[in-house]
Protein backbone atom coordinates (compact mmCIF):
# COMPACT_ATOMS: atom_id res chain seq x y z
CA UNK A 1 0.00 0.00 0.00
CA UNK A 2 1.50 3.30 -1.12
CA UNK A 3 0.34 6.61 0.30
CA UNK A 4 -2.31 8.34 -1.83
CA UNK A 5 -0.45 11.61 -1.34
CA UNK A 6 2.70 10.26 -3.02
CA UNK A 7 3.87 11.95 -6.19
CA UNK A 8 4.11 9.70 -9.28
CA UNK A 9 7.90 9.71 -8.97
CA UNK A 10 7.76 8.79 -5.27
CA UNK A 11 5.20 6.07 -5.97
CA UNK A 12 7.44 4.63 -8.68
CA UNK A 13 10.41 4.63 -6.30
CA UNK A 14 8.39 2.89 -3.60
CA UNK A 15 7.07 0.28 -6.05
CA UNK A 16 10.60 -0.37 -7.30
CA UNK A 17 11.92 -0.84 -3.75
CA UNK A 18 9.15 -3.28 -2.83
CA UNK A 19 9.63 -5.21 -6.07
CA UNK A 20 13.37 -5.58 -5.55
CA UNK A 21 13.03 -6.39 -1.84
CA UNK A 22 10.84 -9.41 -2.42
CA UNK A 23 10.61 -11.16 0.95
CA UNK A 24 13.66 -9.40 2.37
CA UNK A 25 13.40 -6.75 5.09
CA UNK A 26 15.05 -3.37 5.61
CA UNK A 27 17.11 -3.66 8.79
CA UNK A 28 18.36 -0.62 10.70
CA UNK A 29 21.57 -0.96 12.69
CA UNK A 30 23.52 1.58 14.73
CA UNK A 31 24.16 2.88 18.21
CA UNK A 32 21.54 3.82 20.78
CA UNK A 33 20.19 7.27 20.02
CA UNK A 34 20.84 7.11 16.28
CA UNK A 35 17.10 7.20 15.55
CA UNK A 36 16.63 3.64 14.28
CA UNK A 37 13.09 3.36 15.64
CA UNK A 38 11.87 6.84 14.66
CA UNK A 39 13.38 6.72 11.17
CA UNK A 40 12.41 3.08 10.74
CA UNK A 41 8.76 3.84 11.45
CA UNK A 42 8.79 6.67 8.89
CA UNK A 43 10.36 4.45 6.22
CA UNK A 44 7.87 1.66 6.93
CA UNK A 45 4.93 4.07 6.74
CA UNK A 46 6.19 5.51 3.45
CA UNK A 47 6.63 2.07 1.89
CA UNK A 48 3.42 0.67 3.36
CA UNK A 49 5.08 -2.29 5.08
CA UNK A 50 5.09 -3.32 8.77
CA UNK A 51 7.55 -1.94 11.30
CA UNK A 52 9.09 -4.03 14.07
CA UNK A 53 11.44 -3.04 16.90
CA UNK A 54 13.53 -6.03 18.02
CA UNK A 55 13.86 -4.73 21.59
CA UNK A 56 10.07 -4.49 21.89
CA UNK A 57 9.72 -8.02 20.53
CA UNK A 58 12.30 -9.29 23.04
CA UNK A 59 10.42 -7.60 25.88
CA UNK A 60 7.16 -9.10 24.63
CA UNK A 61 8.42 -12.70 24.47
CA UNK A 62 10.36 -12.50 27.74
CA UNK A 63 7.83 -10.36 29.64
CA UNK A 64 10.79 -8.38 30.99
CA UNK A 65 12.33 -5.06 30.00
CA UNK A 66 15.72 -4.97 28.31
CA UNK A 67 17.38 -3.46 31.45
CA UNK A 68 15.81 -6.23 33.56
CA UNK A 69 17.10 -8.90 31.17
CA UNK A 70 20.61 -7.42 31.30
CA UNK A 71 20.54 -7.29 35.09
CA UNK A 72 19.17 -10.79 35.62
CA UNK A 73 20.89 -12.78 32.88
CA UNK A 74 23.85 -10.68 31.71
CA UNK A 75 24.72 -9.41 28.25
CA UNK A 76 25.74 -12.76 26.70
CA UNK A 77 22.40 -14.39 27.50
CA UNK A 78 20.57 -11.31 26.27
CA UNK A 79 22.48 -11.42 22.95
CA UNK A 80 21.59 -15.09 22.47
CA UNK A 81 17.90 -14.29 22.97
CA UNK A 82 18.22 -11.27 20.69
CA UNK A 83 19.76 -13.42 17.96
CA UNK A 84 16.88 -15.92 18.09
CA UNK A 85 14.22 -13.20 18.08
CA UNK A 86 15.74 -11.33 15.12
CA UNK A 87 16.03 -14.58 13.16
CA UNK A 88 12.35 -15.31 13.75
CA UNK A 89 11.28 -11.77 12.86
CA UNK A 90 13.17 -11.85 9.56
CA UNK A 91 11.34 -14.99 8.48
CA UNK A 92 8.22 -12.83 8.14
CA UNK A 93 9.43 -10.19 5.65
CA UNK A 94 9.13 -7.82 3.98
CA UNK A 95 9.14 -5.26 6.78
CA UNK A 96 11.30 -2.61 8.40
CA UNK A 97 13.19 -3.85 11.46
CA UNK A 98 14.98 -1.67 14.01
CA UNK A 99 17.64 -3.58 15.97
CA UNK A 100 19.32 -2.89 19.31
CA UNK A 101 22.74 -1.26 19.29
CA UNK A 102 24.63 -4.47 20.02
CA UNK A 103 22.68 -6.82 17.76
CA UNK A 104 24.83 -6.34 14.65
CA UNK A 105 27.98 -7.18 16.63
CA UNK A 106 26.88 -10.81 16.72
CA UNK A 107 28.35 -12.59 13.67
CA UNK A 108 25.44 -15.01 13.35
CA UNK A 109 22.93 -12.17 13.54
CA UNK A 110 24.87 -10.28 10.84
CA UNK A 111 24.76 -13.34 8.62
CA UNK A 112 21.00 -13.73 9.12
CA UNK A 113 20.48 -10.06 8.30
CA UNK A 114 22.66 -10.37 5.18
CA UNK A 115 20.66 -13.37 3.98
CA UNK A 116 17.20 -11.98 4.68
CA UNK A 117 17.54 -8.22 4.59
CA UNK A 118 19.13 -5.01 3.38
CA UNK A 119 21.05 -3.45 6.28
CA UNK A 120 21.15 0.31 6.82
CA UNK A 121 23.58 1.85 9.31
CA UNK A 122 22.34 5.16 10.69
CA UNK A 123 25.67 6.81 11.48
CA UNK A 124 25.64 9.57 14.10
CA UNK A 125 28.23 11.76 15.80
CA UNK A 126 28.95 11.48 19.53
CA UNK A 127 27.41 14.85 20.53
CA UNK A 128 24.10 13.98 18.86
CA UNK A 129 23.99 10.54 20.48
CA UNK A 130 24.74 11.96 23.93
CA UNK A 131 22.06 14.62 23.58
CA UNK A 132 19.49 11.96 22.75
CA UNK A 133 20.43 9.19 25.20
CA UNK A 134 20.68 11.66 28.08
CA UNK A 135 16.89 12.02 27.87
CA UNK A 136 16.30 8.32 28.62
CA UNK A 137 17.25 6.33 31.70
CA UNK A 138 16.75 2.85 30.19
CA UNK A 139 20.25 2.37 28.74
CA UNK A 140 21.92 -0.48 30.69
CA UNK A 141 25.33 0.00 29.07
CA UNK A 142 25.45 3.68 30.11
CA UNK A 143 24.69 3.22 33.82
CA UNK A 144 28.13 4.28 35.03
CA UNK A 145 29.92 7.50 36.13
CA UNK A 146 31.19 8.30 32.60
CA UNK A 147 28.42 7.65 30.04
CA UNK A 148 30.09 9.86 27.41
CA UNK A 149 33.33 7.91 27.71
CA UNK A 150 31.40 4.64 27.52
CA UNK A 151 29.55 5.79 24.42
CA UNK A 152 32.80 6.92 22.77
CA UNK A 153 34.31 3.49 23.50
CA UNK A 154 31.25 1.78 22.01
CA UNK A 155 31.67 3.90 18.88
CA UNK A 156 35.31 2.82 18.57
CA UNK A 157 34.34 -0.84 18.97
CA UNK A 158 31.18 -0.94 16.93
CA UNK A 159 31.55 1.54 14.06
CA UNK A 160 34.00 -0.68 12.10
CA UNK A 161 31.44 -3.51 12.34
CA UNK A 162 28.44 -1.30 11.52
CA UNK A 163 30.41 -0.26 8.41
CA UNK A 164 29.86 -3.80 7.08
CA UNK A 165 26.18 -2.93 6.53
CA UNK A 166 24.91 -2.71 2.96
CA UNK A 167 24.31 1.03 3.31
CA UNK A 168 25.58 3.84 5.51
CA UNK A 169 23.31 6.88 5.85
CA UNK A 170 24.52 9.79 8.03
CA UNK A 171 21.98 11.07 10.50
CA UNK A 172 21.98 14.45 12.22
CA UNK A 173 19.76 16.91 14.07
CA UNK A 174 17.21 17.15 11.27
CA UNK A 175 13.52 16.31 10.93
CA UNK A 176 12.98 12.56 10.77
CA UNK A 177 11.04 12.96 7.52
CA UNK A 178 14.20 14.33 5.89
CA UNK A 179 16.44 11.50 7.14
CA UNK A 180 13.83 8.88 6.21
CA UNK A 181 13.65 10.32 2.70
CA UNK A 182 17.43 10.08 2.37
CA UNK A 183 17.30 6.47 3.55
CA UNK A 184 14.64 5.60 0.98
CA UNK A 185 16.67 7.23 -1.80
CA UNK A 186 19.77 5.30 -0.71
CA UNK A 187 17.86 2.00 -0.62
CA UNK A 188 16.35 2.66 -4.04
CA UNK A 189 19.79 3.32 -5.57
CA UNK A 190 21.25 0.27 -3.86
CA UNK A 191 18.49 -2.08 -5.00
CA UNK A 192 18.30 -0.63 -8.48
CA UNK A 193 21.95 -1.44 -9.06
CA UNK A 194 21.84 -4.66 -7.03
CA UNK A 195 18.36 -6.20 -7.32
CA UNK A 196 19.61 -9.39 -5.66
CA UNK A 197 21.70 -9.64 -2.50
CA UNK A 198 24.48 -7.15 -3.04
CA UNK A 199 27.99 -6.34 -1.90
CA UNK A 200 28.27 -3.56 0.65
CA UNK A 201 28.34 0.03 -0.49
CA UNK A 202 28.27 3.36 1.25
CA UNK A 203 25.83 6.14 0.47
CA UNK A 204 26.44 9.64 1.78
Amino acid sequence: MISETSTPAAAATQSSILSHLGQRSIVFVGLMGAGKTAIGRKVANTLGIPFTDSDHEIESVSRMTVPELFERYGESEFRALEQRVIGRILEAGPQVLSTGGGAYMNAQTRQTIAERGVSVWLKAELDLLMERVAKKQNRPLLKNPDPRGTLAKLMDERYPVYALADLTVPTRDERKEIIAGEVIEAIARHLDGNPKQAPAETIG
